[in-house]
């Protein structure tokens, strides 16, 4: 056992699956970034706005996850190389168009919740309720953001 009592396997393998999950946050983080800057068009105030409330939740959720993986007994990754070498995320580039924007959001927090519900499993079977948790957040927050972000693009 690990110093907060969870299998040193099973932490193993849930640091990694948070590593992975912090390498698509990043690439994500980035993303949005590029978006809030770039965007263009008739919803530039708005969507500018949202871009920014979005990236610094991200950043936030960045910083949560390291020190999970941390308080786990493991160390976070911390190289953009390696993001984008793990990232099923891909960079965004040409990032002025508000609606193109809007898609690849919605893409990316549905993979991202995606791997929060596998990393639920995980840390279910790890007896690891810090974890837990804290995917769990996510998920319930990012579910609302992909059904207010389809409402945008009237889906």
């Amino acid at each position: 056992m690990n110093r907060i009592g969870i299998d040193k396997i099973k932490s193993q393998k849930l640091a990694n699956s948070l590593n992975d999950l912090l390498a698509n946050y990043q690439v994500f983080y980035t993303n949005v970034r590029g978006f809030h800057w770039n965007v263009r068009g008739d919803k530039f105030f708005e969507l500018h706005i949202k871009f920014e409330e979005l990236y610094n939740d991200l950043n936030i959720k960045i910083d949560e996850i390291s020190e999970r993986i941390l308080t786990l007994g493991h160390t976070p990754a911390h190289s953009f190389t390696d993001y984008l070498k793990t990232s099923e995320i891909a960079e965004a580039e040409n990032t002025v168009d508000g609606k193109q924007n809007v898609e690849s959001l919605v893409n990316s927090l549905s993979l991202l919740i995606g791997k929060q519900r596998l990393i639920l499993d995980e840390s279910a079977d790890a007896n690891d309720e810090g974890t837990n948790s804290l995917m769990s957040d996510y998920i319930r927050e990012q579910e609302k953001l992909v059904w207010m972000y389809d409402a945008f693009l009237n889906k």
